[in-house]
């Protein structure tokens, strides 16, 4: 069976363009990497790939995400350390994003907040596989780090 190498890009509908490059760029930090004015913005965290995310606007008027309906619970980015994390959780709350929950899944810890359209972005650290339990689930048991304190 072909399976695919990973998967490329997101793209998402907002309703303010503008409103969301500048959240995806100073809160998560990624980079504006081609515009199409009006029409699309493609970002990346990894400036050696033409896009990760990629916005697409539908207007105002548009309604937000349903926490009933089938479809993308949350996007996800992983970062490159703990400490990189924990910087980012107070750039989260440095620019009054609400956090909606820290979750720990034990070889992980990851924190959620959303985009100025409600969509659910998870931002998580994910330990070296060497150091992940040899039994049991692994999303069990306590992440070995705080974000505070």
């Amino acid at each position: 069976m072909v399976t695919p190498k990973q998967l490329g890009h997101l793209v998402i509908k907002v309703r303010d363009l503008e409103k969301s490059e500048e959240f995806y760029t100073n809160v998560l930090g990624l980079t504006v990497m081609n515009k199409r004015p009006g029409v699309m913005t493609f970002m990346s965290a990894d400036e050696g790939m033409s896009h990760e995310l990629a916005l697409v606007p539908v207007g105002e008027d548009a309604p937000g995400p349903e926490s009933t309906r089938v479809g993308l619970y949350h996007m996800a980015w992983e970062m490159g350390s703990f400490e990189d994390l924990k910087q980012l959780y107070t750039v989260i709350k440095e620019n009054n994003v609400e956090v909606l929950n820290v979750g720990d899944h034990g070889i992980s810890l990851g924190v959620y907040f959303c985009d100025p359209d409600g969509n659910e972005i998870e931002a998580y650290y994910e330990m070296p596989k060497d150091e992940w339990p040899a039994e049991g689930d692994l999303f069990e048991g306590a992440f070995p780090g705080q974000l505070e304190g």
